[in-house]
């Protein structure tokens, strides 16, 4: 025992000066529990493990799970402190695609997810976090640990389209616009397999009853059918003259039913791999299809606007249904009574499956339905949309129980775990996003204007703010107080480009009616307007000596202007898309420019000539600023990241990733303080490290 005893005591040193490996395990084994507590609430231990090669993450997280241990329970009963500890875990695994990515972004992402909390053990470790490099948030401004999102998993390089659950809860299958299948593991949110065999996207997924095989339905018009456990295709259905848009097998396991956009719906043997028979009827493509419990009615929805109810045995139609706009998706509630479609119209309707009467209407969703899916009980509905929400719905009274908003696009794909506690949604952003169900908790932003911030601006001062936004106005903020001061609204539609002279008198403000509008900050009265560009203004800025006017536009261009005779004095044309985002060095000098096109250019205003051009963000280039020493570069785009550039040696030196497209950023009189708005209506307030 004593030989065990020292041998302990020396692993625990070597933990202590190492904060690496498999400790916390040989920590609790030892009942050491007050040096557990120490490593899982220290700062260096989680940046260690992370970055070892041998651990990572994940594995930081499962340490985590030691906490749940019921002798650790019992003995150690400090509940506020166990707590604490797990919203750090629960920090991590929100923030995991993104560390996974880029560990240098682990001070920002838990600044940003713990400030939420002010326990003593939280403010202890965000204490612990170094101030000497990178980023850092100043509020709170991404999703917490609590909230009913869980994890985010990225690996799909296009659109998410299709999803579905195995039955033991513990698989999740993809399908998305890059051709591929993904097979993830649901626990840790790693990706286990990929399956490559469509040669185009592949819009439908399906699993048999016994969780084994999976059935995938693509725009190169084939069905296929793969083993989920080795990855290879068994086999390949052809037959339909267009794309598969859905796919449904019967609760035997036996019969798979496909709809396509060759308008029929066509009936498979799974075991003889030939096709029975086809359903012909619709007029417009098949986009949804759904099966009875009882394997004896298939219900398929359809871009003519109607549901159609078909007798499988006799292979006839039974009655048809309708919406206003196409059906986007059907399914069944699990007594294989209730039938439930979505549409393009907006709403979701709840029909008798036996009568064919409807029942109610559910409206809630801003633009089209996309997806559904219902809990095993039959109780709850959850619906997607083209709004970038999800709703959850009590089916029994048709009221909506909550909203769970954090994809940045479209989400597409919906399904549930057999237990109908863990949600899994797809999206047009590429990612898939795990939620908890039962929580439905109102997650944090910062929200000032009715939609999207689309610009920001602060004074010389550091006192004022200034935001446009897509909701056609331009508010006025006291940065200490937070509250507004004045709203402008001259524009005619949405505002996109705001800058404030240097010394802070006059507004200029670009919009999507073509303009850019030069007001007095203090009246709110217009002083000119110029025209110009033959497209949308989406970019302004001014010199230091407030004498030129920049502005960038939807047209490529980017235009010079004397703000004291009012003219254009001449045109930079280098980008290749149109021009996103403009900014100016203090002395005057040095033109930069975000576009479209992914790039951020570097030109000299003098001679009119591009010097450079950065390369590093993986969409468009939606801001960017440049710090009052005319050294640092701040840029932010639509792969939602903001990212720091040293201008003098061109090196990208720091990133961070927030939750949605990062539409304007600016930077403070003090040249380290960052503000970031994104397309989701938060606004990031950010520290740059070390400056």
């Amino acid at each position: 025992m004593s030989n065990f005893r020292t041998w302990f005591d020396e692993q625990l040193e070597e933990a202590k000066e190492h904060c690496l490996g498999e400790y916390p395990r040989l920590l609790l084994a030892g009942k050491e529990y007050t040096e557990l507590f120490k490593l899982l609430s220290n700062y260096y231990f989680i940046e260690a493990k992370i970055n070892h090669p041998l651990f990572g993450i994940q594995a930081l997280i499962e340490d985590y799970d030691l906490l749940q241990d019921e002798t650790l329970l019992t003995e150690f009963p400090e509940d506020e402190k166990i707590s604490s500890l797990k919203k750090i875990q629960g920090a991590l695994r929100l923030s995991a695609h993104i560390i996974n990515a880029d560990s240098q972004q682990l001070p920002a992402q838990l600044t940003g997810r713990l400030l939420h909390f002010h326990t003593p053990e939280i403010n202890n470790f965000l204490q612990q976090i170094p101030t000497d490099q990178g980023l850092r948030c100043l509020t709170p401004s991404l999703t917490p640990p609590g909230s009913p999102l869980i994890r985010t998993l990225t690996g799909h390089s296009d659109l998410v389209n299709a999803i579905a659950v195995t039955p033991d809860g513990k698989t999740l299958i993809s399908g998305s616009d890059d051709n591929t299948i993904k097979i993830w593991d649901l626990l840790t949110g790693t990706e286990k397999l990929t399956f490559k065999g469509h040669s185009n996207s592949v819009r439908a997924i399906a699993l048999t009853p016994d969780g084994k095989t999976v059935i995938s339905g693509s725009y190169d018009k084939t069905i296929q059918i793969w083993d989920i456990a080795t990855g290879k295709k068994k086999f390949t259905f052809i037959g339909h003259s267009d794309s598969v848009s859905a796919v449904a097998i019967t609760p035997d396991g036996k019969t798979l039913i496909s709809g396509s956009d060759d308008n029929t719906i066509k009936i498979w043997d799974i075991a003889t791999e030939k096709k029975k028979f086809t359903f012909i009827g619709h007029s417009d493509s098949v986009s949804a299809v759904a099966i009875t419990p009882d394997g004896k009615t298939l219900i398929s929805g359809s871009d003519d606007n109607t549901i159609k109810i078909w007798d499988i045995a006799t292979e006839k139609k039974k009655f048809t249904l309708g919406h206003s706009s196409y059906v986007s998706a059907v399914t069944i509630t699990p007594d294989g009574k209730t039938l439930i479609s979505a549409s393009g119209d907006k709403t979701i309707r709840i029909w008798d499956v036996a009568t064919g009467k409807k029942k109610r209407i559910f409206q809630d969703h801003s633009y089209s339905v996309t997806a559904m899916t219902i809990t095993p009980d039959g109780k709850t509905l959850i619906s997607t949309s083209n709004d970038s929400t999800i709703k959850i719905w009590d089916v029994a009274t048709g009221k909506k129980k909550f909203t769970f908003q954090s994809h940045s696009y479209s989400v597409r794909a919906v399904a549930i775990t057999p237990d109908g506690k863990t949600l899994i949604s797809g999206s047009d952003d590429n990612t898939i996003k795990i939620w908890d169900v039962a929580t439905g908790k109102k997650k944090f932003t910062f929200i000032g204007h009715s939609d999207s911030v689309s610009a920001v601006a602060i004074t010389p001062d550091g006192k004022t703010l200034i935001s446009g936004s897509v909701d056609n106005t331009i508010k006025i903020w006291d940065v200490a107080t937070g509250k507004k001061k004045r709203i402008f609204q001259d524009h005619s539609n949405l505002v996109s480009a705001v800058a404030i002279t240097p010394d802070g008198k006059t507004l200029i403000s670009g919009s999507v009616d073509n303009t850019i509008k030069i007001s007095d900050v203090a009246t709110r009265k217009e002083q000119f307007t110029l025209n110009g560009h033959g497209d949308w203004v989406s970019a302004v800025a001014i010199t230091p000596d407030g004498e030129t006017l920049i502005s960038g536009s939807v047209d490529n261009t980017i235009k010079i202007w004397d703000v004291t005779t009012r003219e254009e004095k001449f045109t930079f044309q280098g980008h290749s898309y149109s021009v996103s985002a403009v900014a100016i060095t203090p002395d005057g000098k040095t033109l930069i420019s975000g576009s479209v096109d992914n790039t951020i250019k570097i030109s000299d205003v003098t001679t009119r000539e591009e010097k450079f051009t950065l390369n590093g963000h993986g969409d468009w280039v939606s801001a960017v600023a440049i710090t009052p020493d005319g050294r640092t570069l701040i840029s932010g785009s639509d792969d939602n990241t903001i990212k720091i550039w040293d201008l003098p040696t061109r090196q990208e030196i720091a990133t961070f990733t927030g939750e949605s497209p990062i539409n304007c950023c600016a930077v403070a009189a003090n040249g380290v303080t960052i503000v970031a708005g994104e397309r989701s209506g938060r606004l990031h307030f950010l520290r740059l490290q070390g400056s």
